[in-house]
């Protein structure tokens, strides 16, 4: 079994769109281990506040068959490619890690870069995997986000709740 840390991102009818993200890998992957919900401000385009989460979950799916499991979750939610890569989305789930894999397979470069490069991701990630270590820096992820500049990106933290359960959550 693989171990995989995903993020989860929305800025249009959020709550919708993370709720069905959260459904189908439920039913795909199983137990999930998830973080509180974030808000932020849009990265590298002019758009709605995103809400951002990490889930993780243990997978006996490989690599190559994941990436189009969740690029699938995601078209059903109405996802469009068509713009551009900086713009609003209804949904978007990235691989973070999958298990200690480091390079590029099958077109997934891990781990993914912004786990060091956006507070949305690495702070929901040092939320639920403290103590586990990027698997290139060999670094915790605690230390990561101790170490990271905060005043370059805000988040809030949102109540936000998926099956009666109240996030930061494991289901």
């Amino acid at each position: 079994m693989a171990r995989v840390f995903v993020s989860i991102g929305s800025n249009c009818d959020r709550e919708r769109y993370i709720r069905n993200a959260l459904d189908a890998l439920s039913a795909n992957f199983g137990f999930l281990v998830l973080s509180t919900v974030y808000e932020s401000q849009a990265v590298g385009f002019e758009g709605d506040n995103f809400y951002n989460l990490v889930a993780a979950f243990d997978t006996d799916i490989s690599l190559d068959r994941l990436s189009p499991c969740l690029k699938a979750i995601e078209d059903e939610n109405g996802r469009c490619r068509q713009g551009p890569k900086f713009s609003g989305r209804t949904l978007d789930i990235d691989i973070l890690t999958y298990d200690d894999l480091v390079g590029t397979f099958y077109g997934v470069q891990l781990p993914r870069d912004e786990i060091g490069k956006n507070a949305f991701v690495l702070q929901p990630l040092a939320e639920i995997a403290p103590q586990d270590l990027h698997p290139e820096s060999g670094c915790s992820y605690a230390a990561m986000w101790a170490e990271y500049d905060k005043s370059s990106q805000q988040l809030w933290p949102i109540e936000f709740s998926w099956r009666d359960y109240a996030l930061p959550c494991s289901v």
